[in-house]
């Protein structure tokens, strides 16, 4: 099973990425949002850990939940005191998606299909002449020929604008970048924990139709333009690594245009989560793995689940931990 999911490695990384990507260009606006909509509890900043216990409101057992970013150089990847106690404690694992489907080939073959747009649509439909050329030289010039990607959602290229395609080594102890979902998916099986989603690839595929192609395709122009400079993902990458959740809000320029897409992609999704983690949490201790831009916030699930009931503890000492 090991060797199977190195294999689909690749297509989770495109995958994954998107959603970080899109979900933290869109987090200001969230922030927004927050000061315009009411809540029952007030919204206090959070302190800084990517490993939270969750406790109270009648549960028979504590469950824990962890903020990760889907894709990391190798150099950079830690993890927070507590977490693999964490994982030992509970007796399932859940993520976005159910990484068990990220290594079935129907499932992987089904993603794949979803990534072209529909009605014949391609790249140079979408973009003027000096756009189009712009891009096409960029990728030809990463060893990707245009036709190979003409038909592909400009979301999906946007991902790889800025990635050293050559010299990047995927999977194994040798890699030098690391997906916590794999990483932790790995782990799920040492410990042998049944392992669940918190949504369908389907779903997640579709929350990109309903972001308009010219729109991707100028997000994927001005990824391509701004290729190289990386200040915003050191930026990203620096407040991760200080467990700062909520600086990895305020660390993020709003993407102009993904202003409209914010409910879309974080507020509508965390919501959508809470009565899903209400009911596993019920059935013993879950350790939950989603991206670090869902937890903060007024509608992040850390203040979410306190809204429901719960208590939410950061995890700074594994004391804190016990094996149930």
């Amino acid at each position: 099973m090991k060797r199977q999911v190195k294999t689909h490695y690749v297509t989770l990384f495109l995958l994954s990425f998107i959603i970080l990507f899109t979900a933290c260009k869109a987090n200001k606006k969230i922030s927004e949002i927050n000061k315009n909509e009411s809540s029952s509890l007030a919204y206090e900043p959070l302190e800084k850990a990517l490993l939270w216990k969750i406790e109270g409101n009648t549960l028979p057992t504590s469950s824990y939940l962890f903020g990760t970013i889907h894709m990391i150089d190798r150099s950079d990847y830690f993890l927070p005191v507590g977490t693999e106690l964490a994982i030992e404690a509970s007796k399932k694992m859940v993520f976005e998606i159910d990484m068990d489907d990220m290594t079935d080939m129907g499932a992987q073959m089904g993603m794949l299909t979803k990534a072209f747009m529909s009605d014949g649509l391609t790249l140079k439909d979408l973009m003027n002449d000096e756009d189009y050329e712009l891009v096409v030289a960029h990728f030809k010039e990463k060893g990707l020929p245009m036709f190979m990607m003409e038909r592909i959602k400009p979301m999906f290229l946007s991902a790889l604008a800025d990635m050293d395609l050559e010299g990047m080594s995927l999977g194994g102890e040798n890699s030098n970048v690391v997906s916590y979902e794999m990483e932790f998916y790995d782990k799920a099986q040492k410990n042998n924990l049944e392992v669940e989603g918190l949504e369908s690839i389907d779903y997640q595929m579709s929350i990109f139709d309903s972001i308009p192609y010219n729109t991707q395709a100028d997000m994927l122009v001005e990824a391509v333009k701004m290729s190289g400079n990386n200040e915003g993902m050191e930026a990203l990458i620096e407040s991760y690594k200080n467990q700062d959740i909520e600086a990895l809000v305020e660390s993020i320029d709003e993407e102009e245009g993904m202003k409209d897409f914010g409910d879309l992609l974080l507020k509508n999704r965390n919501l959508n989560w809470i009565p899903i983690m209400n009911e596993m949490m019920k059935d013993g201790t879950h350790f939950f793995a989603v991206g670090a831009g869902h937890l903060a916030g007024k509608f992040g699930v850390i203040h979410l689940l306190k809204e429901e009931g719960y208590t939410l503890t950061p995890i700074l000492e594994s004391k804190e931990i016990k094996k149930i």
